[in-house]
Order: C-alpha cells, then structure tokens, then sequence
C-alpha cells in the first residue's frame, strides 16, 4: 500500500471493486443463488473500504503519538476476514444429505479476499483474482455440466405378485448400471401388493432431469399398479 494514496488512485480502487463485485455476484445471481448481486458487491466493497481505511490509517506525519492511539491497521481486514465466515455459514443450506450454498459461501470469502486486494492498492493481484474467478464460476460450471457425476434418486415401485416376480426389479436395475444403497419393502397380503423402495446411485450428468430408460421399462412393465422417481 502506497503512504500517500491520492484521491484518483482511492477512487480507482473502489470503481474496480464494484466492478469485479458485481460481475460474480451476477453469476450467483443468474444462478439463482441465496447470496446474489447485492451481497457480492457489498461484501466486496466492504473489504476494499476496510484496506483503503487502514491505508489511510498508515499516514502518521507530522503527529505526536500522544495524539492518536497506537494500533495495528492489519488487525481492521483480519476481522473482515472472519466476519465473512457467518456470511458465508448462513449462505450454506442443508435439505437432509443434501447441501447447497457451499459455492456461494466461497465465492464471498473470495470476493473479500479481492476486494482487499482493489482496497490496498494491488490492482494487478486484485485484477488476477477477478480473471481467475470469471474461469472457475463460468468455464469449470461448463466443463462440470460435460462429466459424469455420482447421482442419487428414490424409485418407488407397487406391483401386484400375481402378475410381476419383485425380484426382477433388482436384476434390472443392476443390468443398466445402478447401484442400490438401501431397500425398503411393504407387503399388503389382503391386496396381494408389495411397495418397493429403492435409494439409487448412478453415474450420470448433473442437469439431465429425464427419467432412465432402464427406469421408464419398469414404470411399464405389467403388473406395476404404481410408480414413482425422485432424482437429486
């Protein structure tokens, strides 16, 4: 940080900053996303304010140390830091074994860690964060969406024992590559019926929402009262 920043050199540190805020809280945004544009780009310029602040904090001639209280101006974006944590914590949601949010709490703690770097005065180190960031939320959310992930899904499954043998559900499934993580069974003896639950795991890719072919057999096949497909 320079002693002495002038006022065109603060002011250039702020215009970058909500610059590069606002451009990945657009992403979160777009991806509809607990933390969006507006938080992004206050985290951001809160850090970059809190640099400029201790930058300014530096400047100490022509005064006494009577006349002002001896501090440490690094201790003002250490806070910033872990402030940001109960951000970032309330930004992460748990739906039972599932969590969201955890991309969106980082990309705060990143925009803060930028944003100091705008509010010191690193334009160059600050302006190589922004670029970095730009690839990993756009170019690695496109090179993710092309991979095959591990993905999880309910089947549920009634059929009548006098026309469907259950025991081929699970051979069928097998047979198209899915792995079953746990089984629930309830039997109906006065209907002759049997409800079959399965937790599935699978590869597959992340955005594809169509229901397996292997999975729409079973869904036809005869004997099969009632059927349903929960995908994660």
């Amino acid at each position: 940080m320079p002693l002495f920043p002038t006022w065109p050199d603060l002011l250039l540190r702020i215009a970058l900053a909500t610059l590069a805020g606002a451009i990945i809280g657009w992403n979160r945004s777009t991806h509809g996303r607990p933390a969006g544009l507006r938080t992004h780009l206050l985290v951001c310029l809160a850090a970059a304010f809190s640099l400029v602040l201790a930058n300014l904090l530096l400047f100490t001639t022509g005064k006494t140390s009577e006349s002002f209280v001896q501090m440490d101006v690094m201790r003002l974006p250490l806070g910033i830091l872990s402030g940001i944590g109960f951000i970032g914590g309330g930004a992460i949601l748990h739906r039972g074994d599932l969590v969201l949010g955890v991309t969106t709490a980082a990309t705060l703690w990143f925009v803060t860690v930028m944003g100091l770097c705008f509010g010191a005065g690193e334009l160059i180190l600050g302006g190589i964060a922004f670029a970095i960031g730009l690839v990993v939320l756009w170019g690695l959310k496109r090179l993710e969406d092309r991979v095959q992930q591990e993905r999880k899904a309910s089947l549920s499954l009634t059929v009548d024992l006098d026309r469907f043998d259950p025991a081929g559900i699970e051979a069928a499934l097998a047979a198209a590559g899915f792995r079953i993580a746990a089984t629930s069974i309830t039997h109906r003896p006065d209907t002759r019926s049997r409800t079959m639950g399965y937790e599935l795991r699978w590869m597959g890719y992340p955005h594809d929402s169509r229901v397996p072919p292997a999975v729409e057999e079973l869904f036809a096949a005869s004997g099969v009262q009632e059927a349903s497909w929960s995908a994660q």
